[in-house]
């Protein structure tokens, strides 16, 4: 199934690039290569991730050994990231 990254997770994308360029360089690779494997997952396991307590349509899936989530929905056609959520800034996506 093929991954859309729909366009108001441009703002996320970047925060994660800014963040293990300039804050942790050091873990950008290995943060990078996680993202990628889970986009791996999800092409052949959609429902991979968890059910979102904020909207019944979302679901969840943390990167692992980063702070981020993938918030996704599935559609007949696709996968839409809604967004690349940094846990640290809480739950209200």
């Amino acid at each position: 199934m093929k991954i859309v990254f729909l366009e108001d997770t441009m703002q996320d994308i970047q925060w994660f690039r800014y963040h293990y360029q300039s804050v942790f360089p050091e873990g950008s690779a290995k943060a990078r290569a996680h993202l990628k494997a889970i986009q791996k997952t999800l092409t052949v396991n959609p429902y991979a991730g968890q059910p979102s307590d904020a909207r019944e349509d979302v679901r969840e899936l943390s990167v692992p050994r980063t702070p981020f989530t993938l918030i996704y929905r599935v559609t007949p056609s696709q996968i839409e990231i809604l967004r690349l959520w940094d846990a640290r800034q809480g739950t209200g996506y």
